[in-house]
């Protein structure tokens, strides 16, 4: 192709961002077989890349403090020269819409397009959580509703009184997602079967509760009813279902909030993988620009240096070490799939038996995109390679121990110990508590009682802990009680 890309210099038009797009588009859909939802690319201000940070990254949202909140301390942060803004937001939707900034130079648009538009439209698109957990076709239509019923609540029912449920369903938002159900009953079968069943409890109870205390009779309803028959883990699906003094349009809020928690759920889960996979198909995409002659050194030289800074990992002695970076990780990772397909060493072959040597490097990164979580991921794929390259070690730190010491090193045992652990802090189960609902008692005092089960040793924080159950408490009405078990 005769024409450079990049042809006039740092500028961007619309003709050069639909050219940009129309190539990047064919070598990702012939050349790697990328499977997308169609592209929708906007080119927007720095105030609205300030305001879509601050509403959850979508193009509609209904109104809420919080949303105000951040877009102050971004703004703040931004303006101070703290903080920069991305270069990009993208969303999770049929068509797949990406926001450009219209700051960007035209290197910096053709890396956003090769990033967001089929980098994590692609992963959008096949992971198994995004298909199990959103309906890319429906999302637009229902922020759409959920903006507008929640401003005709706050004008029919009044602002604080709009704020005050959007406050409690928001708190219990990590809450909101049962992973093990995906389809529930509608509401018509569970409303009669909860009648039927009531009936039936109170013509058993009727005549035994009248004999004794309220608090007796709550604690036989507790030992004898069991309802609901197993622990539910959605709270919020449980409070919008059964709290008795819900109204109608406080029970609609509720489920609007449970409906964003679970369209965000697998982004939570999937961080490393959808940010890795993305830096890696925007590397591989405009390389393979470069190498078709569609672009000059100059976008190379400024793109390697822009993808050098996502990707880049501080070293833990470093002062600008926080964390592990999750577009590094990825990247690392997927680029060491690819490596390991096309040229193995003796160690890939021994860890790796089933991808060491394999070829189709295109194959073996599709089933991991498709197939995994960061947690699952990273205990399958990450190689002592990785390790090495981002000099990863575990240190023990017991609480009846004054000195710490070095629990993993690099060799064999060390590299399962330290991607075992590491995979840990991805797991969902460590970073969210495991509460649900054991009872309800519905007969006598509508006390519902949560349980809370120690798995890892890490017992509740008592202040948040307070500040969480009077918000479920708001919303259900009747006492609330928190009890705590080990699993052990």
């Amino acid at each position: 192709m005769n024409r450079k890309l990049d042809r006039a210099g740092n500028e961007w038009t619309f003709e050069l961002l639909r050219e940009a797009d129309e190539r990047i588009h064919d070598i990702a859909a012939n050349t790697y077989k990328l499977d997308t939802f169609p592209n929708q690319i906007e080119v927007i201000s720095a105030e609205q890349m300030l305001d879509a940070y601050s509403s959850g990254a979508m193009p509609v949202m209904y109104p809420h403090w919080s949303y105000g909140k951040s877009y102050s301390v971004n703004e703040h942060l931004y303006q101070t020269g703290q903080q920069n803004l991305a270069y990009e937001v993208v969303i999770n939707s049929n068509p797949c819409i990406s926001y450009l900034m219209e700051e960007n130079t035209m290197t910096m648009q053709a890396l956003v397009i090769a990033h967001a538009c089929y980098g994590h439209n692609s992963f959008f698109k096949g992971n198994y959580l995004f298909r199990q957990w959103t309906q890319a076709d429906a999302i637009i239509d229902y922020l759409v509703f959920a903006k507008k019923y929640v401003m005709e609540c706050e004008e029919k029912y009044g602002f604080e009184a709009v704020e005050e449920v959007l406050d409690a369903a928001h708190a219990l938002q990590y809450f909101g997602v049962d992973r093990y159900k995906r389809r529930f009953e509608s509401e018509a079968s569970v409303r009669a079967r909860r009648d039927e069943l009531v009936e039936e409890k109170r013509r058993q109870y009727d005549e035994i509760m009248a004999r004794v205390s309220p608090k007796e009779a709550a604690s036989i309803e507790r030992e004898k009813d069991k309802y609901p028959p197993e622990p539910v883990e959605n709270l919020l699906y449980f409070i919008e279902k059964e709290a008795p003094k819900l109204q109608d349009w406080e029970r609609e809020l509720v489920r609007i909030v449970r409906k964003m928690a679970q369209y965000f759920y697998p982004q939570g889960q999937t961080k490393v993988m959808n940010e890795g996979w993305a830096s890696f198909w925007h590397y591989t995409l405009l390389n393979t620009l470069y190498d078709t002659d569609q672009v000059t050194d100059g976008f190379m030289l400024e793109f390697l240096t822009s993808h050098t800074n996502v990707v880049f990992q501080p070293d833990s002695r470093d002062g600008k070490y926080r964390a592990l970076n999750p577009y590094a990780l990825g990247f690392a990772m997927f680029s060491d799939i690819r490596r390991m397909c096309e040229n193995p060493t003796p160690e890939d072959r021994e860890w790796f038996p089933d991808i060491a040597g394999a070829g189709d490097w295109l194959k073996v990164l599709d089933f991991a995109m498709r197939n995994f979580k960061d947690e699952s991921f990273i205990r399958q794929f990450l190689s002592p390679r990785v390790i090495r390259d981002f000099r990863l070690f575990a240190i023990a730190d017991h609480k009846d121990q004054s000195d710490l010491y070095i629990d993993s090193i690099h060799n064999d045992e060390g590299y399962r110990r330290i991607r075992s652990l590491l995979a840990d802090q991805y797991s969902r189960e460590n970073m969210v508590p495991d509460i649900q609902v054991s009872a309800y008692a519905r007969m006598t005092d509508r006390s519902l009682t949560l349980t809370y089960t120690n798995r890892r040793g890490r017992p509740l924080e008592a202040a948040e802990s307070e500040k969480t159950l009077a918000f479920v408490e708001r919303l259900w009405g009747f006492p609330v009680i928190l009890e705590c078990e080990d699993a052990h």
